[in-house]
């Protein structure tokens, strides 16, 4: 037997492996008690200029917005992986350049099949690991796999064609819940893109009986209005926020993904926006996006969880030429701010989008960032934020800009940014220099893709962004080095299959720099 003084001498010497556990367990537990809300909006076709606070000359009111990026940090070198809709999506939830997936050019369509691969890590699949609640509300845009009454279908992506052939009264398969998201609510593609009703989980919430249209025609629920979805989103992010608030703070964090449908075609600003901005209805569908968010940060506010929440807002790609530039720009206001071009194009009025982000107490108010960033960038942030280490097959484009936006970074997070148009056009973007694969927009604006105009161009652009920030002089010819050296980098990053260190892994089809080149675009 053991005496007391025996006793006593194996306490006194278990006592620093329990005071070690318990420091650990500590440890860990702060660390789940820190893992922040992390609250993601997206909006549609919003353009950097569109902003208030990062366009002092705009002429829109974004008081919201602004208080925002008073209270956090304003980023002015923040890129989209593409200048149009479907493919920036896929890059924000897979950590993957879009380009690496079947989708190698244009947008997909309501009734389009699924475009994010079976088995990838998203995002949100990454955050339930770390013990996120996760929800999705708004604009998926990213196929899901609808069940065809007599026939496949097909993927006619932009017109919806045969979509009266979808048996509606069944659920669809491979949607936001089956790539990480505990819930869903919102719209299968653009609010101009069938059908014309809301989704939720897997199914559709009123099944389509009749026809209508919103540019495009086609199925649509019989109390469905266009104008009623970017208030009812709003209202259902309110809901999940509030459902979620009181679990969060006993340390159970959710991820909101929040893709706006607007200021997106068609432009449908509520009675009470209409008129507001005094410009016209785009402006006005822009003030009322502002109001969206401010609503969504309200809740925050009033759960008592606005201090442990990452609020992230960006937009998707530039501005739509359907906002009416000369309209707006006979009031002052440019959407593009200093930039070239629109949505869809490879210059930076394409894809150089606003980007603001708070976190009390971890990201200084008032602070700005000329980092080089890219939507792309989100799950390699949660997985450094939560501590998760990313597999070689997961995020492979994915940088952390976590360094950034604790004010922490003395040196450029990324060695590079590749860029994508509507066309398939690619760019990358090095420090100040930035080559285009394309003699042309790649896009909407002039020079469009295969005009008489982009033929009479040199097949290549390379800009010096430092000096010409409006991409106004091609110097590819000056700087035959340049010229090479990036393109010997993209071309890397395109047969290695990804941008970051770890394991070469294989694209989605073939992946060809060079074949867009001087392509037509494809009419709307």
């Amino acid at each position: 037997m053991v005496g007391h003084s025996g006793l006593a001498r194996t306490a006194v010497a278990l006592l620093p492996m329990f005071f070690f556990a318990a420091l650990v367990l500590v440890r860990d537990c702060a660390a789940e008690q820190s893992k922040p809300n992390i609250l993601y909006i997206l909006a549609d076709d919003l353009g950097y200029g569109d902003v208030k606070c990062l366009n002092p000359e705009g002429k829109i009111s974004t008081p919201n917005l602004d208080r925002l990026g008073a209270a956090g940090m304003k980023f002015t070198d923040a890129h989209s992986s593409s200048s149009v809709c479907t493919p920036t999506r896929y890059s924000i939830l897979t950590g993957r350049y879009n380009w690496r997936s079947r989708l190698k050019a244009g947008v997909l369509g309501g009734t389009s099949p699924h475009l994010i691969e079976d088995g990838r890590l998203t995002v949100p699949s990454l955050l339930k690991q770390q013990g996120y609640a996760t929800g999705c509300i708004g604009k998926w845009h990213l196929g899901m796999d609808w069940v065809f009454k007599d026939s496949k279908g097909n993927d006619d992506i932009e017109k919806g064609k045969d979509a009266w052939k979808i048996d509606f009264t069944k659920p669809f398969a491979h949607g936001p819940t089956t790539v990480g998201f505990d819930y869903y609510y919102g719209i299968a593609g653009s609010l101009d893109m069938v059908p014309f009703t809301f989704l939720e989980n897997d199914r559709v919430t009123v099944v389509p009986t009749v026809d209508k249209q919103w540019i495009r025609k086609g199925p649509a629920a019989a109390d469905f209005e266009a104008i009623d979805v970017l208030p009812t989103l709003t209202k259902k992010a309110i809901e999940f926020i509030d459902k979620n608030a009181a679990k969060s703070k006993e340390g159970s964090p959710f991820f909101l993904y929040l893709p706006f449908n607007a200021p997106h075609t068609p432009i449908l600003p509520t009675p009470e926006w209409q008129g507001k901005s005094g410009i016209n209805a785009y402006a006005d569908f822009v003030m009322q996006v502002d109001w969206s968010v401010g609503q969504v940060l309200a809740a925050l506010d009033k759960a008592g969880i606005a201090d442990n929440t990452l609020v992230i807002f960006t937009s998707d790609n530039g501005c739509s030429p359907m906002a009416k530039f000369d309209e707006l720009l006979a009031k002052g206001h440019n959407p593009s701010y200093v930039f070239r071009g629109t949505k869809a194009d490879i210059f930076d009025g394409g894809h150089r989008i606003p980007f603001l982000a708070r976190w009390p107490g971890k990201i200084k108010a008032g602070s700005e960032s000329d980092q080089l960033i890219c939507l792309v960038d989100l799950m390699a942030t949660c997985a450094e934020i939560t501590g998760a280490k990313l597999p070689d097959n997961a995020g492979e484009d994915s940088v952390s800009i976590l360094p950034a936006l604790l004010g922490a970074a003395n040196a450029p997070l990324r060695e590079a940014v590749v860029h994508h148009s509507i066309n398939g056009s690619f760019s990358i973007r090095q420090k100040n220099w930035k080559l285009e694969l394309c003699a042309g927009s790649g896009g909407w604006s002039a020079p469009k893709p295969g005009s008489a105009a982009e033929k009479k161009l040199p097949a290549l652009q390379l800009y010096d962004l430092a000096n010409d920030i409006g991409e106004k002089e091609n110097v590819q010819d000056k700087h035959p080095d340049v010229v090479a050296s990036l393109t010997k980098l993209l071309e890397k990053y395109a047969a290695d299959g990804r941008s970051t260190p770890g394991a070469p892994q294989a694209n989605t089809g073939e992946v060809n720099i060079w074949k867009a080149g001087r392509k037509k675009v494809q009419p709307e």
